[in-house]
């Protein structure tokens, strides 16, 4: 395998197709050395390889679509006589249809178009018996929003799309905006795509199990209006599962992945990084071993008592860049956040700690846990310097370059029915030292935030792309408050 295919493989994180063939050819290049552990009987399947992928929730996706419009032909009125009805029709269900199939959901057209009282009639009775997840209504005539809103009331997730020449803008003020309906007034058929990701998304989040790494006891809970069911397993769990994770060819083969693609290595050492790609293979280990999707750990605990001899930072970049979320201080809604960007967007978020710059009026995002591949997850990797853990200096963990110029959205859960989300623009990369604080940290300045000061929550999730109203939609869709920054500081008070 050539230096280029390694440095792009290594955060597809690895199938067992993909790490078998990195493991052969670097084993012919006598790149991985034998070790004893290698070879040693394995009683308990710690040398198992455990597929990264396996733990993204896949779960059933269902949309039910139909074409909504008056009987043409058409004779004045919107789209007009020069309309190609029935040309567009098949256009938008291929379209529509390639869109669900892209993103894993399985789309049925009602064969017949909605035309009449007695068609919408029997479509609402068909939506109400089969409650698929979703309904999809295509508009071709701006007088069928009648129809439209008696469909949307029938209670279910409804996207409307109204390509432009369906509508004016007092057709879609007030139905645009109803809780439980997401109108598309475009011709970007990109819309589409992205409203069946949020179908997608939520039922991935009901479908997830997340676990959380810390204190002493083991439980079970879900988080109420997500369905998003929470595993409590005590924080000893992760480490003497370490202590115990030999090192194999895959974590050989993990290091050298992680070592060829960096820009630059600064402080750790090769013993480092094969510490750290044992806690990746023991972190794909335990979520088998607990039937999860994601985990979130007590890492600053483990750290500070000295329990492991690295932080899971490099770990965390992994399964970020590999579509799993690995959160970090067993911050629930923290990890749920990070699932949002990722279920929503297929891109990797930033878990960060905000710091104000006041002199630049710049916010600060600082973690040591960034994913690389922010432009989504099949996408080419930012570059990346491996840099140790900042607050205790030992370990691996990612410094990532984020793109000068890149719009980024933040978003944070503050719980199950609220989301924090703003946007702004990467201004700089911030270098540790001569600052204090995370490796990765980036400067981004605020849109619609006068100072930064005044930026809400904690912990908030930063990705690429300006997906505000993305998920201001998903909001709506699903009964959640999405809540901004003040843009103007409040006003002073006198004693």
């Amino acid at each position: 395998m050539s230096r280029h295919a390694h440095a792009q493989c290594c955060s597809c994180l690895m199938s067992r197709r993909c790490f078998l063939g990195a493991v052969s050819a670097a084993a012919a290049g006598g790149v991985i050395a034998a070790s004893p552990a290698a070879a040693a009987p394995d009683p308990v399947g710690l040398k198992e390889y455990v597929d990264l992928s396996e733990f993204r929730p896949r779960p059933e996706v269902r949309i039910l679509g139909a074409i909504v419009r008056r009987p043409p032909p058409y004779w004045l009125g919107w789209p007009g006589t020069a309309y190609d009805v029935e040309g567009h029709r098949k256009e938008y269900i291929l379209k529509t249809s390639d869109a669900a199939q892209r993103i894993g959901a399985t789309l049925t057209h009602v064969e017949q178009p909605l035309e009449d009282d007695a068609a919408v009639n029997a479509f609402i009775a068909r939506v109400t018996a089969e409650k698929p997840d979703a309904v999809l209504l295509i508009l071709q005539h701006f007088e069928a929003w009648g129809h439209v809103d008696a469909i949307a009331k029938a209670g279910l997730p409804t996207i409307i799309f109204s390509p432009i020449g369906m509508a004016f803008t007092g057709h879609v003020l007030e139905i645009s905006r109803r809780p439980g309906v997401h109108v598309i007034s475009s011709l970007e058929m990109a819309a589409v795509e992205q409203a069946f990701r949020m179908v997608r998304a939520r039922k991935q989040l009901a479908a997830s199990r997340l676990l959380v790494v810390a204190g002493n006891e083991r439980k079970d809970e879900a988080i109420d209006g997500l369905g998003t069911a929470v595993r409590y397993v005590p924080r000893d769990t992760m480490h003497l599962l370490f202590e115990q994770m030999p090192v194999t060819d895959e974590v050989h083969e993990v290091a050298g992945l992680m070592k060829r693609g960096a820009k630059k290595i600064v402080e750790p050492s090769d013993e480092d990084l094969l510490n750290s790609a044992r806690s990746f293979v023991t972190a794909k280990r335990l979520l088998k071993d607990e039937q999860c999707n994601g985990l979130t750990t007590d890492c600053l605990g483990m750290v500070s008592s000295r329990a492991v001899p690295t932080p899971p930072c490099m770990a965390a970049t992994m399964f970020q860049d590999g579509g799993i979320t690995y959160g970090c201080e067993a911050d629930v809604f923290g990890a749920v956040s990070l699932m949002l960007s990722s279920y929503l967007f297929d891109k990797p978020g930033f878990m960060n700690d905000p710091v104000p710059e006041t002199y630049k009026n710049v916010l600060i995002a600082a973690h040591c846990t960034s994913g690389t591949r922010l432009h989504g997850f099949d996408a080419k990797p930012e570059p990346y310097i491996l840099r140790s853990h900042s607050e205790s200096n030992i370990g691996v963990a990612t410094q990532v370059l984020w793109k000068k110029g890149q719009k980024v959205t933040l978003v944070r859960f503050t719980g199950p029915a609220e989301v924090i989300v703003d946007t702004g623009t990467i201004v700089g990369n911030v270098n540790t030292p001569p600052a204090g604080g995370c490796r990765t940290s980036i400067e981004i300045d605020m849109d619609r935030v006068d100072d930064v000061r005044d930026v809400r929550g904690f912990h908030q999730v930063v990705f690429y792309g300006n997906h505000r109203r993305d998920v201001e939609a998903f909001c709506q869709m699903y009964g959640m408050k999405a809540v901004h920054s003040p843009q103007h500081p409040p006003e002073p008070t006198t004693a």
